[in-house]
């Protein structure tokens, strides 16, 4: 989230950003509400001050009945105007969560559409094998039985697809060790403090996407980041120790509540998927190169698979909450002809980490809040897609790329 103060200080980039990624919050309210809060403080602190001089002057003696009487009426009338404050402080709490964090100067403007291609990587292939038909013909995997166990849009995968997502998650382990990255597995759930305060704001009820656990304060996760988003939550971490690289590996669920018009055919769209996960905690400084560091390891990963993709620097009005700035990686569909989303990597500044109260503090000793930033590394299911659609033949065996090969005991064909 943003702080009030800066909100205050630069209230029409707030206001511009806000508008520009499609949120409808009225940033003056959020300002009369802190006005509001300010004035009820104030006498909270004059109330204060009253009843310790009142105490005070009842040390050392038997106290007159006026004196006892006067701290009484204090006492009773502060419990009324600390309920106040209270009331003040979580209403300003909950509307500075909907404020979503400023853009970039290069952030495009504009929608989804207005997103702008910064670079292109590979030749694009001509012919591809549609994923589904051809993993369904090899019974590699069963949508059927999955519906019948969970719902629609979940599935089993089967024999050599199984391997191939686990030869994926190998490779691209590999690959962000290499980076300096620690590998993490992570809970599955987080409670609604780590999720809100990863800023996964919804722009209207029906998009959100999280699924919750009836009677608990808990939420199945989307994403690796989430929790760890929360893995330093009320800490300060010394200077000297950013930044901090990890790698999170686990199970993501989502309702694709938000998916209505999308491409969703087979694994590419689905409620229950593994992903690796890059994330970052880093010197305010440092994020803006780190972003570019995160884009770079996607690059190579990728660029390894011999996947041909470009890069798009995606518009504000497509931007979530949390992204001052954002990169997606789409590969090139040889099936459907257009480049379809693989990889994103955000740059979120200091907006989770004031969230869920992250700071390092300086070598001088004073203390701040970090920047984090997150990427994907490896999304199986959308990777086993891609590898399908690219190097399986019709009727034929799957070409396996090279750099998975020692992850499959050598095999070029499955």
């Amino acid at each position: 989230m943003l702080d009030v103060k800066f909100i205050r200080e630069n209230l029409e980039l707030v206001e511009k950003s806000t508008r520009e990624k499609g949120y409808k919050i009225n940033i003056k309210e959020v300002l009369e509400l802190d006005d509001a809060r300010k004035e009820v403080l104030s006498k909270v602190e004059a109330l204060r001050q009253e009843r310790n001089e009142i105490a005070a002057k009842m040390k050392g003696g038997k106290p007159a009945q006026e004196l006892i009487e006067k701290g009484k009426a204090i006492k009773e009338q502060l419990a009324v105007v600390e309920a106040k404050l209270s009331e003040k402080e979580q209403a300003l709490e909950s509307l500075i969560k909907q404020v979503p964090n400023v853009i970039f100067d290069d952030v495009p403007l504009g929608g989804e559409e207005c997103s702008v291609e910064v670079k292109k990587w590979g030749k694009n292939h001509e012919k591809g094998v549609d994923h589904l038909d051809y993993a369904v013909s090899r019974d590699w995997v069963d949508f059927e039985r999955g519906a019948k166990v969970a719902g629609a849009k979940f599935y089993y995968l089967k024999g050599e697809l199984a391997l191939l997502e686990n030869a994926l998650l190998q490779y691209g382990l590999s690959k962000v060790l290499e980076y300096g990255f620690t590998f993490m597995t992570v809970p599955d759930m987080v409670s609604s403090k780590v999720l809100e305060g990863c800023g996964f704001n919804p722009r209207t009820s029906e998009q959100s996407d999280e699924y919750y656990i009836e009677g608990e304060d808990l939420a199945m996760i989307a994403t690796a980041e989430m929790p760890l988003t929360g893995y330093h939550m009320d800490e300060i971490i010394d200077e000297d120790k950013l930044p901090l690289l990890y790698a999170g590996y686990s199970a993501c669920f989502r309702k694709e509540a938000g998916a209505y018009g999308k491409y969703t055919r087979g694994l590419f769209r689905v409620h229950q998927f593994n992903k690796l996960e890059m994330y970052a905690f880093c010197l305010p400084e440092q994020s803006k190169e780190m972003h570019e560091k995160i884009l770079a390891i996607e690059e190579d990963i990728w660029q390894g698979l011999g996947v041909p993709y470009h890069i798009i620097n995606i518009a504000a009005g497509d931007l979530g909450a949390p992204a001052a700035k954002k990169y997606d990686m789409e590969y090139w569909s040889p099936v459907n002809k257009k480049y379809q989303e693989i990889t994103s990597c955000s740059n979120c500044t200091d907006f989770q980490a004031r969230a869920v109260n992250v700071k390092v503090r300086r070598k001088d000793g004073t203390v701040e809040y970090v920047h984090t930033l997150n990427g994907t590394a490896i999304p199986l299911a959308r990777a086993l897609v891609v590898m399908l659609e690219n190097f399986a033949v019709e009727g034929g065996k799957f070409k396996v790329p090279e750099v998975l090969q020692p992850y499959l005991n050598g095999k070029k064909e499955l």
